[in-house]
């Protein structure tokens, strides 16, 4: 014979259509089996929150009746009249006394079951199933330990074999779960999975050849599969594996199912209700693969601590701790302790925190009086996470991950055999931490939620970028980047699982945001987004102001936006204590060179201990376009800088170009590298633009750029033959000291110079070092332009994903 099971959600009344089509699958195929079933979807926790609220003397009766309509919901002319009296009556007194006993709450929590089994057998009936109705207290007996009776299996075994023996043939047996009985006829109930445990016994008792548990997932997974999406289900454990994931708290599972199936050798075979021809997982004597890996979480925990200076070599403690839980009949579970006994923790369940706490001061009374012992406390917003199959070796890149993640680890606990580490999170990090430590034990793609604020030039071509090559990527790096938010001035494009293509479109019909930063940060804590980067395209003061919001909650950064670098020294610093603080990391290679690789080697070279003593270019590819061509060319000087404006190699406004400040932030950032404390109005900046020009409009200016020409004409005028006008920026003086000479001007140079001879909108750079003399490293390349600088930024995006294991 084989039992089928059917629980949790997929007993629900949605899914009892589906059991009704199993089972008659079944009976066509072979009719030779049992139906053991629970309560329905949250009946069971509906009937406990009916009977507190009774007992507190609450008005239950609309959430009486609304379980009554539940119940009756697939079937209307269901007789329940009994089990809704049975109900009225206990709580009705129950209301009236202000509180119950075990027995009476053991009672009514399981009319869910009945009513479950009553109303299946029905519906089967109408389907011209011969159903048969047996009540489980008739085959299960316990002890009076009520809400956690203990099976009295040799009374149980002898009962339920008489009562299977005289079943009539071809009908269907069905049985609930979950409920027994003492010898004296009074109602228990066996606990947490009592259902899975009512159909593992009773396959025992009667030999069964397998039984199938029907969930509502596709069987036993490496991590539950509602909370990390790239869970993938397990296909045969044996019954060791099987109990070790269920002593860890898998909700799928339990220790005491497992234990009756392993002794008689029955097979259990965990399958999904809204997805019978999943093969499922097949729990046996042996398994399939030779090392499992699985996450598991247990919610309903807390732990406690005891906390003193006083405690320092005192002995005993421990001792009078656990012979003070033992005496409660608390079960401990991890265990953290200093070698100095200045604190001890251990983990527990969390309904029994109060209880704990209160008698651990009476224990320790003396200690908390004369000050050895300053607090004992319970912190009950937490989970246990339990990874199985590793030992701590093994978990070190994982630890590091959640840190990077501001993940932070209350308690960490590796078995004494090795091959298992438990971890207590803060509940609100739960989901983020059990996605990131899955990604990493198993291979899963590594994942970069990416959040893009600024969609001009550089933010749009970046979007492309990313999207134009995440397959390659993804097949190559083994890297999934994931833009899940897309954010203008206000407006804000958000998909947890990355924007399409259209995301243009879309953008079209959002309406305004109040807050984009916080929007942003709201869903990807809500969605618990891991590996998180914001990438800053703006040229918004106002907005470095939130790198500090962002860090604190998670993200790396990325920056085309060189306001922060050249902010007051002060903040400059601060930012960096605060990264060191998070252990965030802040890129922006672009913000000097657009994509060149300029700022990493000026890092690496200082880092080294190699002494800058100056470094020299042509920092801006605007300036280098315009001043290139209008050196060779006969064209007016406002005639080449609208073409560079039109082209897209000048900023709309060219006067962000011609006042030499973009040029004179870049310098100041290269300074800052060198750990110079130089500001910005240290710079000495020569600005292109007459006075008379600079508090005009940007439509006003562009319509008086030719009142440039005479002034540009003439300094040409005077250049000799084989010289260039090249805006040059330079750091030099003791760059051993606080600070340097920081210069940024307009300059005559020989054409077959190295500044002299660069063409179009090139940059180039010129490190002078004490090892180098007087042969500079030199870097150039393409100084501007949107898609040079949004691919800069894509490098950087690509360098934070390497420290992503």
């Amino acid at each position: 014979m084989k039992i089928l099971k059917f629980g949790g959600k997929s007993a629900s009344n949605e899914a009892i259509y589906k059991i009704i089509e199993i089972i008659e699958n079944q009976y066509h195929s072979d009719n030779t089996f049992c139906v053991v079933l629970s309560a329905r979807g949250d009946s069971t926790n509906m009937l406990e929150d009916i009977l507190e609220l009774a007992a507190s003397g609450g008005d239950y009766s609309g959430k009486l009746e609304h379980l009554k309509q539940q119940q009756l919901l697939p079937c209307q002319d269901v007789d329940l009249s009994v089990e809704f009296a049975l109900l009225q009556s206990i709580l009705k007194g129950i209301s009236l006394v202000g509180d119950y006993s075990l027995r009476s709450k053991d009672l009514i929590l399981a009319q869910g079951e009945i009513m479950a089994i009553k109303t299946l057998a029905s519906m089967l009936l109408k389907k011209s199933l011969p159903a048969h109705l047996i009540d489980s207290r008739d085959l299960i007996f316990t002890d009076d330990n009520f809400g956690n009776a203990r099976v009295l299996e040799d009374l149980s075994l002898k009962r339920t074999k008489e009562v299977f023996s005289r079943l009539p043939e071809g009908k269907i047996p069905l049985t609930s779960g979950f409920v027994a009985s003492t010898i004296n006829g009074q109602t228990t109930t066996l606990g947490r999975n009592g259902s899975n445990y009512t159909a593992s016994l009773i396959a025992k008792f009667i030999n069964a050849g397998i039984v199938e548990s029907y969930t509502d997932v596709n069987g036993v997974f490496t991590a539950n599969p509602h909370l990390v999406s790239e869970a993938r289900s397990i296909a045969k454990l044996s019954f060791a594996d099987a109990a070790e994931i269920a002593g860890f708290g898998a909700s799928i599972l339990h220790p005491k199912t497992i234990l009756p199936l392993e002794e008689s050798k029955i097979p259990l075979l965990i399958k999904n209700t809204f997805n019978p021809a999943f093969k499922g997982t097949l729990v046996c004597e042996k398994q399939s693969c030779n090392t499992l890996k699985s996450i598991t979480i247990k919610n309903d925990v807390c732990i406690i601590n005891l906390e003193g200076k006083g405690l320092l070599g005192k002995k005993g403690i421990d001792a009078r701790i656990f012979q003070t839980l033992y005496a409660l009949d608390i079960s401990v579970g991890l265990i953290s302790q200093g070698s100095s006994e200045r604190c001890v923790g251990f983990v527990i369940n969390k309904n029994e925190s109060d209880k704990a706490v209160s008698a651990l001061k009476a224990t320790f009374q003396s200690e908390i009086k004369n000050g050895d012992i300053s607090s004992v406390y319970s912190i009950c917003d937490v989970s246990l996470i339990s990874v199985i199959g590793i030992d701590i070796n093994g978990f070190g890149t994982a630890f590091r991950n959640l840190k990077k993640n501001n993940i932070d680890i209350l308690l960490i606990n590796n078995t004494i055999g090795g091959n298992n580490v438990s971890l207590l999170i803060e509940n609100p990090s739960v989901n983020k931490a059990l996605n990131v430590i899955h990604s990493q034990i198993f291979g899963i793609s590594r994942r970069l939620n990416i959040a893009i604020i600024g969609k001009g030039n550089v933010g749009s071509s970046l979007i492309e970028q990313i999207l134009n090559a995440w397959q390659n990527i993804f097949d190559k790096r083994d890297l999934d980047l994931n833009i899940f938010a897309i954010a203008g001035k206000d407006e804000v494009l958000l998909n947890k699982k990355g924007i399409s293509r259209n995301w243009r479109a879309k953008f079209e019909t959002l309406h305004k945001s109040k807050n984009v930063l916080n929007e942003i940060i709201a869903f990807a804590t809500g969605h618990h987004l891991e590996n998180l980067v914001a990438i800053d395209n703006t040229a918004s003061f106002e907005f470095t102001d939130n790198y500090f919001t962002l860090i604190e909650n998670g993200f790396d950064l990325v920056s085309s936006n060189k306001i922060a670098n050249t902010r007051s020294i002060g903040f400059y610093r601060e930012l960096r204590r605060y990264l060191k603080a998070f252990d965030k990391q802040y890129l922006y290679e672009t913000n000097v060179g657009a994509g060149l690789p300029l700022i990493d080697t000026i890092k690496l070279l200082h880092a080294s201990g190699e002494n800058i003593t100056s470094i020299r270019g042509i920092f801006s590819g605007s300036l280098s376009y315009i001043f290139n061509n209008f050196s060779l060319r006969d064209d007016d000087f406002s005639k080449i800088v609208l073409e560079a404006v039109g082209e897209g190699l000048c900023e709309p406004d060219p006067r962000e170009d011609l006042s030499g400040m973009d040029v004179a932030r870049k310098l100041l950032i290269l300074a800052r590298e060198l750990d110079l404390g130089n500001e910005i109005r240290d710079v000495k900046i020569e600005n292109l633009v007459p006075l008379e020009l600079r508090d005009l409009t940007k439509n006003h200016f562009l319509q008086s750029i030719p009142g440039l020409d005479n002034k540009y004409n003439e300094i040409k005028t005077r250049l000799k033959t084989g010289e260039v006008l090249r805006y040059i920026a330079k750091l030099h003086g003791d760059l051993q000291q606080d600070k340097g000479i920081l210069e940024v001007k307009l300059l005559r140079l020989t054409a077959n110079g190295s500044l002299g001879n660069i063409n179009g909108s090139d940059s180039i750079f010129e490190i002078y070092t004490q090892s180098y003399g007087s042969k500079p490293i030199v870097i150039q390349g393409a100084g501007a332009g949107a898609e040079v600088t949004a691919r800069g930024v894509f490098g950087d995006i690509l360098r934070i994903a390497d420290k992503i294991k």
